[in-house]
């Protein structure tokens, strides 16, 4: 689903069209990554969701592939809409990567946008012999990495149902989006 922001009245006329994902359409794509693997042949040892957009794909996946392995690799890149830090750097706590190789590893995360996030964890977890492949949700077309998986391809900026509402009150602030 697509909305044009601007549409939803005169102080929003200058915000960009987005690709809006709801929770009932999140379930169906995580599904349907799910099936995308599984038609492939691919059975996951281990599922690593990227953090923090890919920590709820990567559950969702995990669960639907039925995959207990799971772990998380902290990846910070983008600081704001279409603004990014000069490298994507992998932040603490590090995931123990010591049972890993020889393994088969499915990375999720949300978008492959500019594919940079995607490409480091993608070259790490190949440093650690093991046979990995990458799901997202979305993939845009200026990416540098094609994901082995991915649900819909958008140039949009998306949305997403778990990061749509600002922090709670008395939390940490984040940059808007």
């Amino acid at each position: 689903m697509t909305i044009q922001d601007g549409a939803r009245g005169a102080a929003e006329d200058l915000a960009p069209e987005r690709e809006v994902l709801t929770w009932d359409a999140f379930g169906a794509a995580a599904r349907e990554l799910a099936e995308q693997v599984v038609a492939s042949g691919f059975r996951p040892d281990v599922v690593v969701a990227i953090a923090r957009g890919g920590l709820v794909p990567g559950g969702a996946v995990a669960y639907a592939l039925g995959t207990k392995g799971v772990g998380t690799l902290n990846v910070e890149f983008y600081t704001d809409i279409g603004q990014t830090l000069p490298d994507p750097r992998v932040l603490p706590p590090l995931m123990d990567t010591s049972e890993l190789p020889g393994s088969r590893v499915l990375v999720v995360d949300d978008v492959a946008d500019s594919g940079r996030t995607l490409a480091l964890v993608m070259e790490m977890l190949d440093g650690h012999g093991t046979e990995a492949r990458s799901a997202v949700l979305y993939t845009k077309p200026r990416s540098i990495v094609r994901p082995d998986y991915s649900w819909k391809d958008t140039d949009l900026w998306i949305t997403f149902p778990w990061s749509a509402d600002p922090p709670v009150d008395g939390a940490q602030p984040r940059p808007a989006d």
